[in-house]
């Protein structure tokens, strides 16, 4: 974390206004990364590759590798001293997500012919935007979500876990508190957008808005899927 850079909520509003811009300009370049990545999978062929290496193995190891990998990145992300590590970070989770998504990709795309991953999309961008307009209309500070979204994390992180070890599906209603949850995390990191985060930290909150608005689209995916 910088701590040379003052918080946004307390610099001019054109500073502010450039930090929020660069910020959303960066989710934007995020989601384009992320779909040019699957599409190359997808038109390459190793899609099936990815597939058939990541569901040959535990899902608990595919999770805790992704998980850990995940942490690495953010910290890149969240870097003070270079922007080209930064940059590492962001580019090298987002990597991960488009890695980690191919399965469920997979058997969306078989199962309801890609029907599943647009509704999945346009339920996700419904959402995310507005959830933004919550945020950014009533301008609150929603940083006391920090806590109820770590202990329920744990706990669903807790289920995914015991469901890989004692092979029971989560079911669709898991899947729907995760869509909530997700809301929730996208309405905290917005809130941060606006009020906590350094100005020179746009890298850093874009990717963890990313991650929230993937986490989203994985649920209402695995939702959609679910239902044909």
């Amino acid at each position: 974390m910088n701590h040379t850079s003052a918080p946004v909520a307390t610099v001019s509003s054109s500073a502010r206004a450039a930090f929020i811009r660069k910020t959303y300009l960066h989710v934007f370049l995020a989601v384009l990364l992320f779909t040019g990545i699957e599409t190359f999978f997808f038109k390459s062929g190793l899609a099936e590759v990815i597939f058939n290496a990541l569901t040959s193995v535990s899902w608990l190891f595919v999770l805790g590798g992704f998980v850990l990998l995940s942490w690495i990145a953010s910290r890149f992300a969240q870097s003070s001293s270079s922007k080209p590590v930064q940059y590492l970070g962001f580019t090298g989770f987002i990597l991960l997500e488009a890695i980690i998504f191919l399965p469920m990709l997979v058997i969306a795309e078989v199962k309801t012919g890609g029907g599943a991953i647009e509704s999945a999309a346009t339920a996700t961008l419904l959402g995310f935007g507005g959830l933004t307009a919550i945020a950014f209309g009533t301008r609150a500070d929603f940083s006391w979500l920090g806590k109820i979204l770590a202990l329920v994390g744990v706990g669903a992180l807790v289920a995914i876990v015991c469901g890989a070890l004692f092979g029971f599906s989560l079911g669709t209603w898991f899947s729907v508190g995760m869509v909530i949850f997700a809301g929730a995390a996208i309405l905290y990191d917005t809130s941060n957008i606006i009020h906590h985060y350094d100005e020179s930290q746009y890298v850093a909150a874009a990717l963890q808005l990313f991650a929230s608005i993937a986490l989203m689209f994985w649920y209402l995916l695995r939702f959609f899927t679910s239902r044909d």
